[in-house]
């Protein structure tokens, strides 16, 4: 069945997305165009701390108050940034969508960032750091992207102790009137409800000030790194290269060789690695494909003394899918591909986020095009990226 989409860009620049559906359940959000990749070094993290001050309060609503108020109807309330979105969402029973446009815009456009509150959270985001250290899991994730590029994408998105000491209140506001400005804003919402009423609210509650996002450069590299680490037992890997960008549709056949390498337990590597010679119990492949950067990657936690022996079935397994890959095997993947797709519609609230990160990357009616990309993608494609040249590695190991 075809979705109902409504896509529409106010005058003051403001865009809106709505997928109409008949259960009565609503998700909604406020997204800004900027994220990790619009900021310079020494404000890494500014807008992974934005988000979090955008909870705790405005002028109408203290923190327990914004909580209250959807959670209180049965909703759910949450955020997220990533490089190059931030946004402020909840899911919710329909019949209370006023409730859920009232307090994320109250949210977006009125926050206090009051100073206490501002001094409490900053430690708040640094005991959220030495969580992600800790987790060698999140940690090696988090670091192979240095290993990939340059600049403020080789930084983590959630800042370091030394910039996140630095952001005071004054850098919070000034950025946050900045950004935070109805033409660098997505409005999205995913129910049952109707289309001209989120458009009203938009227009009648959001002016028409411009806010600008900066552009910062960085630049794609390759190197291998290792951090070595006391009371750890096992070593854990991640293998990334990059990949075409998303304006190109070479970016599908990314896909398809992600998942053909390290999409699940049928995979290549985890049947290689984990069924065949049990030298690990976790292998994991993702992508990160926007147009502004794309990498694929794969994880894997294994002994110290097996790290090099890995790392060499890996190569091994790419340079066999651009040798020998079939089309009934790259039809397998396809299959698999869009049998993911098809049960990520589930979720409304995850079917926004797909939503707001396509409008991010262009369009989000493309969304909808994903089984005919994916179906589009040829063997070649795939067996060409299969052609691993340079790669990045990093790799967390105990220190004895």
């Amino acid at each position: 069945m075809k979705p109902k989409f409504y896509r529409k860009v106010l005058k003051n620049g403001m865009t809106i997305i709505f997928e109409k559906r008949d259960l009565p359940i609503v998700a909604v959000a406020f997204a800004v165009r900027n994220g990790g990749i619009n900021e310079p070094i020494s404000e890494k993290g500014i807008s992974h701390f934005i988000e979090h001050m955008l909870y705790k309060g405005t002028k109408k609503r203290n923190a327990m108050e914004i909580a209250e108020e959807i959670e209180k109807k049965g909703g759910e309330l949450n955020g997220f940034t990533d490089e190059t979105i931030t946004a402020y969402w909840c899911k919710m029973p329909s019949k209370h969508l006023n409730v859920a446009l009232e307090v994320l815009s109250d949210m977006i456009k009125n926050p206090l960032f009051d100073e206490k509150e501002l001094e409490k959270e900053r430690k708040v985001i640094f005991e959220e750091i030495k969580m992600r250290r800790d987790n060698p899991h999140i940690h090696v994730l988090d670091r192979i992207q240095g290993c990939l590029y340059d600049g403020t994408m080789g930084l983590d998105l959630i800042g370091t102790f030394e910039t996140m000491s630095s952001i005071n209140r004054k850098k919070i506001v000034d950025k946050f009137k900045q950004i935070y400005q109805p033409n660098n804003m997505i409005l999205g919402v995913v129910g049952n409800t109707n289309f001209e009423e989120i458009v009203k609210f938009a227009e009648k509650n959001f002016g028409n000030t411009k806010g600008r996002v900066l552009r910062i450069k960085f630049s794609s590299r390759n190197k291998s790194e290792t951090e070595r680490r006391k009371g750890i037992d096992q070593a854990n890997l991640v293998f990334a290269y990059h990949v075409p960008l998303s304006t190109n549709k070479k970016s599908y056949a990314a896909e398809v060789l992600g998942t053909l390498m390290a999409g699940g337990m049928s995979s290549r590597l985890f049947s290689e690695i984990r069924e065949k010679r049990n030298l690990a119990y976790s292998i994991k492949g993702d992508s990160s494909i926007n147009k502004f950067f794309a990498y694929n990657t794969v994880y894997v936690g294994t002994t110290k003394q097996n790290v090099e022996f890995v790392k060499k079935i890996i190569l091994e397994e790419f340079k066999k899918v651009a040798e020998d890959l079939t089309e009934k095997e790259l039809n397998q993947i396809k299959e698999q591909l869009i049998g993911n797709y098809h049960i990520s519609l589930e979720d409304s609230q995850m079917q926004l986020i797909n939503l707001l990160l396509y409008e991010i990357d262009g369009s989000a009616k493309k969304f909808y095009d994903f089984e005919k990309n994916i179906f589009q993608v040829k063997l070649k494609d795939v067996k060409e990226l299969a052609k691993i040249g340079k790669y990045s590695l990093f790799t967390l190991l105990p220190e004895k």
